[in-house]
Order: C-alpha cells, then structure tokens, then sequence
C-alpha cells in the first residue's frame, strides 16, 4: 500500500506532466514554434533531465515517472523549436 506522501508526489506528477501534453501536441500539429523562447526550453529541458537523475539516484518513483515522460515531451517541443525556427 502506498503512503499519503507518494500518493500525494503521484497526483502531483500526474498533473504537471500531462499539462505539458496540450503543448506538445500543438507544437506537433502546427509547427509554431515562434512564442517558445529556446533559452528557456533547453534550460527547463536540462533541469528536467536533472531531476529525472535526482529521481532515479534517490529511488523517488514519481520524481523518476513525473520527470521521466516531461523530458520526452519537453524534447519534443524543443525539438521542434529548433527544426522549424
């Protein structure tokens, strides 16, 4: 079973990553990518890669989860930043 403060860092998780899914699937569409400053995506995209280590090096699951599927989409996004500047 699982206690309050995982339950807590899992609902946590959920609702930061799948905030990220409305942006990245409208990047994918509309290749706009002109509000998106590359500075700031690639630092966020750094810092959630360190947090995705963080998470793996302390075993916190949904640290590892949460950060895990943000910087596929955080990747996406910028991915397409940099392809269709």
């Amino acid at each position: 079973m699982l206690d309050t403060t995982t339950i807590i860092g899992l609902i946590a998780a959920f609702c930061t990553t799948v905030s990220f899914l409305p942006q990245a699937l409208q990047t994918i569409k509309t290749k706009d990518t002109k509000g998106i400053s590359l500075s700031m995506y690639s630092l966020f995209t750094f810092g959630t890669l360190l947090w995705l280590t963080f998470g793996i090096m302390s075993t916190n699951y949904p640290i590892m989860i949460a950060n895990g599927i943000t910087l596929v989409l955080a990747l996406i996004i910028l991915t397409c930043k940099i392809r269709y500047n």
